[in-house]
């Protein structure tokens, strides 16, 4: 069967820095993989050469069996892949039901008028209504983004990825700086994800990255140093070594 996400070889070089050394790992329709390591490990610059961020210095990703390894970032986009940030990446002065609407119509082919109103747009709305629910923040729809706590904030954002309606969602850090009550959160809207989602996460946060993996990829040094199931990479002595050990 033809994985989600398969990238051969990846490399991304920054001058005689090796940021992203040679990966390949491939993710399986529907599964939920965590990406763990120690900071600098190259986690982040590798979602970055996959979602198209940056450009790799050397490999392949191909989605759904399609190389995608050099299209811009809204084509994959179009292609079903979405993301999240490590910072929140959201328009503070406009409402939440705004910052929705303008990820819907930058997927879509409709005409957007930008002098009038989100009400003059009511299936827009809907859209966007339907969307805040489903991350808890329906009622908050038409206060401004800035008025909302941090843990707010990383809602909005799922909410953000979500109504671009992807196939393979890539989550870069999604509880970090949240307080206990607000991972869990997060936690339980993540796990409640639909299966038809393919799911990527980078999360320091041990509970929630074993918590919700079927497979753990652990990087350090930029290169892959073990794989496997969560059990499987909690008892690998090298891992404990490396990155356990720091926690």
């Amino acid at each position: 069967m033809t994985a989600a996400v398969a990238i051969d070889s990846l490399a991304k070089v920054f001058g005689g820095l090796r940021a992203v050394d040679r990966v390949s790992l491939e993710v399986a329709l529907g599964e939920r993989r965590a990406l763990i390591g120690p900071n600098g490990a190259g986690k982040t610059t590798l979602f970055h050469c996959i979602t198209g961020r940056m450009q790799p210095s050397s490999g392949s990703v191909k989605l759904f069996g399609d190389d995608i390894t050099y299209l811009p970032e809204h084509q994959r986009t179009k292609l079903g892949m979405g993301r999240t940030f490590q910072i929140t990446n959201v328009f503070t002065d406009l409402s939440l039901a705004e910052n929705l609407a303008l990820a819907i119509v930058g997927t879509d082919r409709r005409k957007w008028v930008w002098n009038r109103p989100l009400s003059a747009f009511p299936a827009v709305r809907e859209q966007a209504l339907a969307g805040l629910e489903a991350v808890g923040l329906k009622d908050r729809a038409d206060d401004p983004v800035k008025l909302l706590s941090y843990g707010e904030r990383r809602q909005l954002e799922l909410a953000l990825a979500l109504n671009t309606h992807p196939k393979v969602l890539f989550l870069d850090e999604p509880c970090a700086g949240l307080s206990p009550s607000e991972r869990q959160r997060i936690f339980k809207m993540i796990r409640a994800l639909p299966r038809e989602i393919t799911l990527v996460m980078i999360e320091h946060d041990m509970d929630v990255a074993l918590g919700l993996a079927d497979r753990v990829t652990v990087m350090n040094r930029g290169r892959v140093m073990a794989e496997g199931t969560p059990d499987e990479v909690q008892s690998n002595p090298e891992v404990r070594d490396v990155y356990f050990g720091h926690v």
